[in-house]
This record gives C-alpha cells, structure tokens and sequence, in this order.
C-alpha cells in the first residue's frame, strides 16, 4: 500500500477479463469522485473464488456488477468485508442470505435507470401489438400489400388489459405510460399494498385474475426461489391464446422452452423479450427464428447516462457504510440493526428489499 493510502479502507473489485492497459484510477474514475479520500480500489483476480478471495480476504467491502457469483464460499472466506456493492438493480450475482447471515451489508442501485427500462418494456409491447417485426420482414421480402390483412384481424390497443406481475418502480412507471395508450392496467404483487396500486389507477388483482384477464403481461419480479420459471406451462396455459408476454426483468423468471412451446402451439401470441435465460442465446435458439418474437440484447437500462451514473451510485452506497452509515439502498435491511451503522435519515418501507 502506497503512502497516500495509509489509513484508507479496501475496495476490491474485480479485474475485468478484457481490459485496457490503463491507470487503476483512469479505468475507476466515477467510482474514486465518491471513494478517493476514504478508500483505496484494488483489483483483483475473479477466474475462481479461491483467486478470489487471495485478493479480497481483507477487503473492507466489495464492488461487483458482473463476472464470478460472491456466494456463500467466498462470503465465508471475508475477514472483515462491511458491505457489497452492487451495480445493478438485480443482487442474484450476490448470495444475499450468505451475506446477512455474516452481517455484510449488500446494497444495489434500484433507482438509477427505472426510466430506461419502462420505456423499453412499452417499446416491446406495442412492436408486439402492431407485429413490428413482421411488418418490417414484408416489406424487406417485397410483400407491402400482406401487411394490412394480417394487422386488420389484430384488435387495437386502446381498451386492451396490461397485466403487471410485480408493482415495484419499473412497474409503475409502466403503468403511468401504459394509461395513455387506453390501456386497463391491472397488477398482482403480494408485497405492495392495494393503496399503492390504486393510487396509480392500477387495479389489484391476483394471479390467476391477471392471467385469465390480461392481453399482455409484463414481468418484474427480481429473481428468487419463488419468482423462477414462474412463468411456465401451467401459467401459459391459464392465460388467454391472443396474450403477448413482455419481460425486461429477469430471464429465468420465464420457463423459456415452455414458452416456445406456448408460441408454437398459439398458446401465446406473442412475446417481447429483453432478457433470456441464457445469455447470448445459443444460434438455435428457436425465439430467434420467430416473427412473433423481438428480442433485445439485454439493454432495457442502456442510455448513456445508465452506465456512469450507476458506478457513480454504487461507489457512494459503499462510501455511506464505509462512514459508518445506513446505505440509501439496502437490499437485506434486516442487518441493518444488527451492525453498527448509524442510521443518519428516515428509511421509508417503500424501498424494500428490492428482491
């Protein structure tokens, strides 16, 4: 450790697997506007969780957003780590009950691209309604006079059902776009309360209700144990065969060969897809081959202020407990009382755990 650095904490993040042979503070500048005077960024070697932790054993927290899964393994093996930051809005590169059973803090940044990803979704649904992809197809085959047919036997979005699995930020602000298109939008979530949802015009319904009801479905959910292919045979074959399904969330919150299955069949009719379960998807992958599929590659949150922002909010979550203070984004709040962080704001429920 260099002079300048005596006293500071230690930031390990991982040594990206391309990199440009650039200065360590070039290549972390937005994450040192927040961590210069207080930390020092050290990279370390993230090819398995023994190299790992050869770098990271004493780190006083950790920064991650891509590469090796900080599971229970590499958890254990933290001496004194206070907090792991996360530069996404989805912790599931993080094992978070690992995390709380050691008392590590894990937050994320839930709030820097909600704007991004609501549009995104909303782009996906209306190339979904008006077959965008197979309009553009026809006319590129020289088929102009076909399109017209195929759109008249399509009904118009206005007056149309939204249904929302999940009614966190991105949700609502689909649903405050979704409404001026005509839209009814409904909205199953277990953990938001019914005043929420009301306050937004969104009716709360259950699951079955928004199945047998809506004409497209939009997934939010982070990813768990219960969220998981929730999405699946039995789900496909309780909604109406006219339905589209959206997903800007998490992949393997769909069951991807039921819905294949479900597409083939006309059991679904279409669907708009920014995130699979793998990811690239392999070149057989049959969404890839079908007019009534639109796929993007993972890049709902993708703007050019998304990227820079989100280091920079990262960076200052880690900085907050470095101080000795409560994060403004806890995933696993629960820890919150049990360390010694002081808790210098109000911490309104409504953040969550974000899971």
């Amino acid at each position: 450790m260099s002079k300048k650095n005596v006293g500071k904490k230690k930031v390990a993040v991982q040594l990206p697997a391309v990199a440009k042979q650039v200065p360590l503070e070039e290549r972390y500048s937005l994450e040192l506007e927040s961590l210069d005077d207080v930390a020092e960024l050290v990279e370390v070697d993230g090819s398995s969780p023994d190299s790992f932790l050869e770098g990271a054993r004493d780190a006083d927290a950790l920064l991650t957003s891509w590469g090796i899964r900080i599971d229970q393994q590499i958890i254990s093996g933290l001496e004194k780590c206070a907090v792991i930051g996360v530069g996404s809005v989805g912790v599931d590169m993080v094992d978070v009950d690992a995390a709380s059973e050691a008392g590590i803090v894990v937050t994320n940044v839930p709030d820097v691209f909600i704007e991004e990803v609501a549009d995104h979704t909303l782009m996906l649904l209306l190339a979904c309604a008006r077959r965008s992809k197979l309009m553009d197809k026809m006319v590129n085959d020289g088929n102009w006079y076909k399109g017209r047919p195929i759109l008249e036997q399509i009904p118009r979005l206005w007056g149309q059902t939204l249904g929302l699995i999940s009614f966190g930020n991105v949700a609502t602000a689909v649903a405050r776009r979704a409404k001026p298109f005509g839209l009814n939008v409904i909205a199953y979530d277990p953990y938001v309360t019914e005043l929420k949802m009301t306050a937004e015009g969104v009716q709360p319904v259950n699951l079955p209700e928004l199945y047998e009801k809506s004409d497209y479905i939009s997934i939010h959910p982070g990813l768990n144990d219960t969220s998981r292919a929730m999405l699946n045979d039995d789900a496909f074959a309780a909604m109406k065969n006219t339905v589209s399904i959206i997903n800007c969330g998490r992949g393997p919150t769909i069951d991807e060969a039921a819905l294949i299955r479900a597409l083939q069949s006309g059991q679904v009719a279409a669907a708009g897809l920014d995130v699979l379960e793998k990811e690239p998807p392999e070149p057989d992958n049959p969404l890839l081959h079908m007019d009534n599929v639109v796929l993007s590659p993972h890049a709902a949150s993708a703007t050019d202020r998304m990227r820079p922002e989100t280091r920079r909010r990262a960076a200052r979550e880690v900085r907050l407990v470095l101080e000795g203070k409560w994060p403004m984004s806890c995933v696993n709040p629960a820890v919150l009382p049990n360390v010694d962080l002081e808790r210098w704001q109000p911490y309104p429920m409504s953040r969550g755990p974000n899971r």
